[in-house]
């Protein structure tokens, strides 16, 4: 990045953590995690203006084999979702809380290299279709890619190297820092975990999202992040608060 860029990354955290803690206090964990949904969705269209088109969309799950890391807000809403949308799902002969128990049972521990070489789909895909697609995690949603067969090839190890959308990446990975830094500030944990093994934490335990508002840390468990912690977080106390109202 440019010193333009640089400062332009900087600025759009320090507005992005001020509007979080705001609806952190104000409306809760859920509502900041609506808003860092619509922040991606707007920020994305006009960082991609001019870009080549993305090549994601229904029936491709190339990229549904890698490990995906979430925070604790993305969990608690997704188990909630798991829970709402499972009698649906269950007239239908679908069971993802099921499914996602097994595949948790089959990867934990494992790293991404080690994810990757499983081949092991997510257990949300089913017949090529993210059932959880509304309420996927942050991680999801900034993997993008330009071309649909280096997708494929790369899953099936033809290829290493894939055009992944690079205005994708960026904000989702802005986004989920200032969110991050909000958390901190609110006296949450902040940090990041395993997405199928916290989910089966928050499924198991129905008090863990009541015990994190309170400051705990049940998915501490699933974390895949305690080795960056220290750094991110003397990296976000670096940067100055630029306190906002914005809920947009």
């Amino acid at each position: 990045m440019n010193d333009a860029a640089d400062h332009g990354a900087e600025a759009f955290f320090r507005e992005q953590r001020g509007a979080f803690e705001h609806t952190l206090a104000t409306g809760g964990p859920e509502a900041a995690l609506l808003q860092a949904w619509d922040s991606f969705d707007g920020n994305v269209a006009i960082q991609c203006e001019g870009q080549p088109p993305v090549a994601c969309g229904k029936g491709c799950a190339s990229c549904c084999e890698l490990r995906v890391a979430a925070l604790a807000p993305e969990v608690f809403v997704l188990a909630n979702y798991l829970r709402a949308t499972a009698p649906t799902l269950a007239s239908h002969g679908i069971n993802l809380i099921t499914a996602v128990r097994e595949i948790d049972a089959a990867t934990r521990g494992q790293d991404e290299t080690a994810r990757v070489a499983m081949h092991r789909r997510c257990a949300f895909v089913v017949k090529g279709v993210c059932l959880i697609h509304r309420a996927r995690p942050l991680a999801c949603r900034g993997h993008a890619s330009h071309d649909r067969r280096a997708c494929v090839d790369a899953a099936a190890g033809r290829v290493t190297e894939v055009p992944f959308s690079g205005p994708h990446r960026m904000v989702r990975m802005l986004l989920q820092s200032a969110l991050q830094a909000a958390l901190r500030q609110q006296g949450l944990a902040w940090g990041a975990y395993e997405l199928n093994h916290a989910l089966v934490l928050a499924l198991d335990a129905p008090d863990a999202q009541a015990a994190w508002l309170q400051g705990a840390d049940p998915l501490a468990e699933a974390a895949v992040d305690l080795d960056q912690r220290e750094v991110m977080a003397a990296g976000f106390d670096e940067i100055p608060h630029q306190v906002s109202r914005s809920t947009s």
